[in-house]
């Protein structure tokens, strides 16, 4: 296993993964950060996170079944790991406790 750190893409990735649950493969994760996050990124660069992401042991990958739709290629479906989901978890406890610790002034909210 990898380094445990996350980069802000590979939580974005991670995140898609667990909002797509059972259907997350590279085109849907791309399209999810799309229209979630206003944001384009190239399928090479996602199969490149998936890569890392799979190598940290955060995901693991299945294949699906072919259709014909794919012309007889099958999906390669992720799916977050235990570890995965301790990750994501402890990320969003940290910038939840950090932005909690902001001051009211400090966001012009005073």
């Amino acid at each position: 296993m990898k380094g445990t750190n996350l980069g802000e893409l590979e939580e974005l990735i991670m995140l898609s993964v667990g909002i797509l649950y059972d259907e997350a493969y590279g085109i849907a994760i791309q399209n999810e950060i799309k229209e979630r996050c206003n944001r384009s990124i190239t399928i090479s660069t996602v199969h490149s996170v998936l890569g890392r992401l799979e190598d940290k042991g955060f995901i693991s990958a299945r294949y699906g079944g072919a259709t014909p739709e794919r012309g007889g290629r099958r999906k390669r479906l992720f799916t977050l790991t235990s570890s995965g989901e301790a990750t994501i978890t402890k990320m969003r406890k940290m910038r939840n406790n950090m932005w909690d610790s902001i001051p009211k002034v400090a966001l012009g909210n005073a």
